[in-house]
């Protein structure tokens, strides 16, 4: 079976009409049949004409399979949600609001919405499972979204947003919005999402010192001298290939991600990185995973 993401002629030819998502949707959530909240019997449910809704064959109570999900309470058809659900799978650089403006004949405000819906999805989707333990190795880096950092040699001062990532070699990332980082944050950070026994993987940032008193085996390069990579297998390189790729969606797509919306950005990306190994499986994922 190939592992390839879906193309878009297979997409449009797995849900032709309006009435085929909304179909999936209650297949998806309630089976083909279920037990009726109203009269408790085991029943069919049919078809509400013009209305999003499946109606009990023995007393008539009505579900709605999109409410709950983030199509509920919107008048966007479902054929655009879940085109925008493809493009999301399809696209490596993120997608912009205003080009889902341009595609859907939508206004900005709708694509925002329909966008922001998705990645606060992806997010919910993507497992916070701890990384590592004993025999793994996870690198761990910081860097700077957005904003400016203002003055010769100020370092992290300015208005940019840090972000630490966590990453488990031929494993899963995580990645966080930080905003301090101290020694203290970024232990408590790690010790969160870190299993004690990892190998971990840094560069000389004084916020990672003495991580081995907390159960980690610590080995570091340091960048200031150039160095990239050890001999023992000591680097973060994996990680800060993330970080190029986070970067070029958000410089290429977004052009601006503000501070206060970026965790939803990071969960986007997120999924998608941890999906890398089995693309065919995204939009399924996203599709089938509506908690009822």
């Amino acid at each position: 079976m190939s592992n390839k993401a879906p193309t878009l002629r297979e997409f449009q030819d797995r849900f032709p009409t309006e009435e085929s998502y909304l179909d999936h949707l209650m297949r998806t959530r309630f089976g083909e049949r279920h037990d009726c909240e109203k009269c408790g019997k085991s029943a069919k449910f049919y078809r509400v004409k013009a209305r999003r809704s499946f109606a009990c064959e023995h007393c008539g109570a009505q579900v709605y399979p999109t409410a709950g999900t983030p199509f509920d309470r919107t008048r966007t058809s479902l054929r655009d949600w879940f085109f925008v659900m493809f493009q999301f799978c399809a696209s490596r650089n993120g997608v912009a609001a205003k080009e889902v403006e341009r595609q859907l004949g939508v206004t900005y405000k709708t694509a925002w919405r329909m966008c922001h819906e998705i990645r606060k999805y992806m997010a919910q989707l993507d497992s916070d499972d701890p990384l590592g333990g004993i025999g793994e190795e996870v690198e761990i880096d910081e860097t700077l979204i957005g904003g400016s950092v203002s003055g010769e040699g100020s370092g992290y001062k300015g208005n940019k947003t840090c972000v630490v990532g966590m990453l488990e070699r031929d494993g899963e990332l995580i990645a966080r919005v930080v905003t301090g980082r101290t020694k203290p944050a970024m232990h408590a950070l790690i010790n969160a999402h870190v299993l004690p026994g990892t190998t971990i993987h840094t560069d000389e940032f004084g916020g990672y010192k003495d991580l081995a008193d907390n159960g980690y085996r610590h080995v570091k390069v340091n960048h200031a001298a150039k160095e990239y990579a050890k001999p023992c297998g000591a680097g973060v390189n994996a990680i800060e290939g993330f970080w190029a790729q986070l970067k070029r969606g958000i410089n290429g797509t977004h052009i601006h991600v503000s501070g206060k919306h970026l965790p939803k950005y990071l969960g986007e990306f997120e999924y998608r990185y941890n999906m890398r190994h089995v693309p065919h499986l995204m939009l399924d994922r996203l599709m089938v995973s509506f908690v009822r």
